[in-house]
Parts: structure tokens; C-alpha cells; sequence
């Protein structure tokens, strides 16, 4: 599986909105009004990852959501991380 470089991600990177690469991943931080819109967000992301069975990680704190996409089995960013990427965005 082909995994991208800090360098070679940047331009896939500038298609979607705020995501950054870090430490092998690629990760973007929501805000929303409150712990409610929050946790909708959260069950939204869970269903399209089980459905493509790529699972994220998720970290929240009330009304902020970090998530982090990276493939665990490839250690770094594959298509699968850019393609969950690209239907999280479509959720918002």
C-alpha cells in the first residue's frame, strides 16, 4: 500500500479544507456550537468509517472534535486516509 510523504501529501492536503499533516497522519479540528452538534458530528464520521472500514481516531471535548486519519497497517497516509478525509468534509 502506498503511503504519501510529508512532502508528496501537500498538494492533495491544499483539496481539502484546514487538514494538516502530523507525525504521519493527517488531522483537522472541528468546532461546533455545542456538546450536542459535537456528538452528531462524532456518530456521522463513525457510520461512513464503519461503512468504509477505516476507522479514525477521535478526540473530543465538548464542543471541539480532533480527528486524526492514518493507516495502521501501512504506518502513514494512504488513499483510504484522503478518501475518509474527503467524505468527513461532505458531512459538514
Amino acid at each position: 500500500m502506498k503511503t504519501y510523504s510529508k512532502e508528496s501529501v501537500q498538494e492533495v492536503l491544499k483539496g481539502l479544507n484546514n487538514w494538516e499533516f502530523n507525525n504521519n497522519g493527517i488531522e483537522k479540528d472541528f468546532k461546533f456550537k455545542n456538546f450536542t452538534e459535537a456528538l452528531g458530528f462524532i456518530v456521522q464520521v463513525g457510520v461512513n468509517a464503519e461503512k468504509n472500514n477505516h476507522h479514525p481516531e477521535l478526540f473530543n471535548v465538548y464542543n471541539k472534535v480532533t480527528i486524526r486519519l492514518t493507516t495502521h497497517d501501512a504506518d502513514g497516509v494512504t488513499e483510504k486516509d484522503i478518501d475518509l478525509a474527503k467524505a468527513i468534509e461532505k458531512l459538514l
